[in-house]
Order: C-alpha cells, then structure tokens, then sequence
C-alpha cells in the first residue's frame, strides 16, 4: 500500500512539475523593432511578429517600441502621397495596414519616427504620413535605436 501511495505521490508532483514548466511565464520585457525596408510582404510579416510577441508576453508585461527611418517610413506613408514624393517606391499604409497599426497602438505599442528622414525627403508629417504627431518623431532612427538600447531595450530587426 505504501508503494502505490508513492507511486501516485509521485506521479501527481511530476504532473504538477510539468504544467509549471509549460506555463510560459515571462518577465517585463522592453523591447525595440527595427524597420528601415518598405516592402509591403516584409512590413506585414513584421507586423504579425510584434502582434505575436504581445500576444505570447502580454501587453501589461511589455514595453514595445517601432522606430522607423529610411524606407521604413513606407509603413505609415499614405498611399495617396506616394506620387509627389518620388524617394519611396510604396506607400503601404492602406486601410489593411492602418487598422493593424492602430490594434497595435491600443495595445501600447510605440512608433518612432526619424526626423533625419522626414526632412530629407521632404515628408509633410501632417498630409503624408498615418497618426504621426510631433511627440512619434525623434530627431535621428538610429541613434534612437542606440538610445534605447543603452537605456535596456532589447533589439530585434524582423
């Protein structure tokens, strides 16, 4: 009888062992995406990998931030403005696009946009480029980048 009380006893801590290993419990993460590519394909996948990394660590465990410069910019360029400014070769920020931005943002998410960009290809922040204020614009992409990464963000270019 003693046996099998073991035996059981110990089969219950293994399950109990096995479900706490499972759990997939994470700490408070701060985390930094890079995006400086305008392909439409690539920004959407990377899109779905941030939707993917709230969805595994949850929003309330984690501090995201988007920076964009370059190309990137493509991701919150406004179809409609495509053809006036002549640096960029697509303007993704359609309604598809623009409604995941938007779910993103709800859920906390950051986006930070390059300055350096702005002005060098003469963007009109206003008329050209989706949900961008003056507090979304930081005055260099990559020295953001640093910035944060200094400051303990983990860095992830999808």
């Amino acid at each position: 009888m003693k046996k099998i009380f073991a035996i059981i006893l110990a089969m219950g801590l293994s399950v109990i062992s096995l479900s706490a290993d499972t759990k997939n419990e994470y700490k408070k993460q701060k985390v930094v995406y890079h995006i400086n590519f305008d392909d439409p394909k690539h920004q959407k996948a990377a899109l779905g990998n941030i939707q993917n990394h709230i969805n595994a660590v949850g929003a309330e465990n984690l501090e995201l931030r988007v920076v964009l410069h370059g190309n990137g910019l493509s991701l919150l360029l406004l179809p409609e403005s495509l053809e006036k400014l002549k640096k960029f070769k697509f303007a993704n920020a359609d309604d598809n696009f623009t409604a995941r931005i938007d779910g993103l943002k709800d859920q906390g998410v950051l986006f930070d946009v390059c300055k350096n960009t702005i002005v060098g290809r003469n963007i009109n922040v206003e008329d050209d480029l989706y949900d961008v204020t003056e507090s979304n614009i930081v005055p260099s992409g990559v020295a953001e980048l640093a910035k944060l990464q200094m400051e303990g963000f983990a860095y992830i270019k999808p």
